[in-house]
């Protein structure tokens, strides 16, 4: 093909986009992106319009969006850009809130350290364990909370209550 080339197989998308030959078929498996076209012989021929589908999900996903919730909006073809980037705003914050924590924790530490000049393995690795046992305590709270979210947005894509279309074109 020459290099203006209108189709790619599965090797090159994945060259071209960065992206994993197992995650296309993956994406190509539960229905997320297929290709527009195949071989004789049953390869995957991906097209320009395909290119683009692709750049969209990755921007949703790099955004945070579950594939299920990627699938729900390119299907849906209406996203409302805001609801993303407000959820998008929710997820940082609670991410500050974490390393927020985790720097009380370690200040905590350094403190204990000064104050016992003779500090053992044993006590530093304990104060590691009671750290990392009490920042995995919100990650579920977390997670419940963001598949909350998720859901909301999942049924203000599903109803489309959105005024502002997207359909993937810059």
């Amino acid at each position: 093909m020459s290099s203006s080339q209108s189709q790619w197989k599965v090797g090159d998308l994945a060259k071209l986009t960065g992206l994993t030959v197992r995650t296309l078929r993956f994406y190509d498996q539960i229905g997320l992106f297929s290709p527009s076209a195949q071989t004789e012989s049953g390869h995957r021929l991906y097209d320009a319009s395909d290119l683009s589908r692709l750049h969209q999900i990755v921007s949703l996903k790099e955004l945070g969006l579950s594939l299920e919730e990627i699938k729900s909006a390119i299907a849906g073809e209406q996203v409302s850009p805001l609801g993303i980037v407000n959820l998008q705003i929710e997820r940082v914050k609670e991410q500050m809130k974490l390393q927020q924590k985790l720097l009380d924790q370690l200040r905590h530490a350094s403190k204990l350290m000064q104050d016992k000049a003779e500090l053992t393995v044993e006590d530093f690795t304990s104060l590691l364990q009671a750290m990392k046992m009490e920042m995995e305590k919100p990650v579920i709270q977390r997670q419940k909370s963001w598949e909350m979210n998720l859901d909301r947005l999942g049924n203000f894509l599903a109803n489309g209550l959105s005024s502002e279309g997207w359909n993937g074109h810059d």
